[in-house]
């Protein structure tokens, strides 16, 4: 069960990051967090009105806060980046965040077998190379701006810690601990709003739908993977949710028609092979 709702998140995190990059050309990445996060604080909070999860010990708080700093400063740092940077260097920095959760799962004890431990290494290989890393030519590199480098280095850091905190929290109560990101998080960027006093909050109705969309698909995808690492090891359920940017690749070339270099192709081929690795080691 931990693997097939570590795949779920994937495929979740991939298709909301899709959306949420192609959304943020044309609003404010922090629009769209805002948006977003109060739209994936709504189902969490009624869920755990409706189940007397208020009553649940208060452990999650800590993690809940942790995740709501670090995810909000990923996600927004993530968007940013996409946005002005080269979306083929940004993404694998990005995906990098992986390499948290799996340092904390192993010097916790996790014990993967020889099998995933090499599915670990080949799906990660292969997460970095299904995001289409653009090293083909020092013109490329030099197009890409350090700001937008630095910002997907946050990003990295930000989701790894968030892995971490969705684990930890979710020992007390993942129901709440959601709650807390959220809330917290929406607190945090209002008050960014109302400090640089401009009027990001402002959006059209023909967002609503695709901005819907984005937070049920983030919070369920946050859910998921905290279910996952309550019937898996953290090092192997966050390698697996975090094949998110194969999902992105696939959805550009779809919708946008953007072609899959070779590169791509072989790491989409290498983190199914990496699945399938710890999947058949058991968990």
């Amino acid at each position: 069960m931990g693997t097939l709702f570590a795949l779920l998140s994937s495929v979740l995190w991939g298709t909301s990051d899709f959306l949420g990059g192609t959304t943020s050309r044309r609003l404010p990445p922090i629009t769209v967090v805002i948006w977003s996060e109060a739209v994936g604080l709504l189902g969490p909070l009624v869920f755990a009105a409706a189940t007397g999860r208020f009553a649940a010990p208060t452990g999650y708080i800590g993690w809940g806060l942790l995740g709501a700093v670090t995810g909000t400063c990923g996600i927004v740092a993530f968007y940013r980046a996409l946005a002005t940077g080269t979306m083929g260097v940004i993404a694998p920095i990005a995906a990098l965040g992986v390499v948290v959760p799996v340092a904390v799962g192993l010097s916790q004890g996790d014990q993967p077998s020889v099998v995933q431990a090499v599915g670990i290494g080949v799906a990660i290989t292969g997460v970095v190379l299904a995001s289409g890393p653009e090293l083909r030519s020092a013109e490329q590199a030099r197009r890409a701006a350090a700001v937008p480098l630095l910002l997907a280095a946050v990003a990295a850091v930000g989701f790894g810690l968030v892995f971490v905190a969705l684990d930890h929290g979710a020992r007390t109560s993942t129901v709440m601990t959601l709650v807390v990101m959220r809330s917290a998080s929406i607190v945090m960027l209002l008050g960014v709003v109302v400090i640089s006093r401009t009027s990001q909050l402002r959006i059209a109705t023909t967002d609503v739908p695709v901005l819907v969309t984005i937070g049920v698909l983030d919070v369920g995808a946050n859910g998921t993977f905290a279910y996952a690492t309550r019937h898996g090891l953290l090092s192997v359920v966050s390698v697996l949710s975090s094949l998110y940017p194969a999902i992105t690749v696939v959805l550009a070339r779809s919708v946008h028609a953007e072609r899959l270099r070779g590169i791509q192709i072989a790491g989409v081929v290498g983190a199914l092979a990496g699945v399938c690795l710890i999947a058949s080691g058991g968990t």
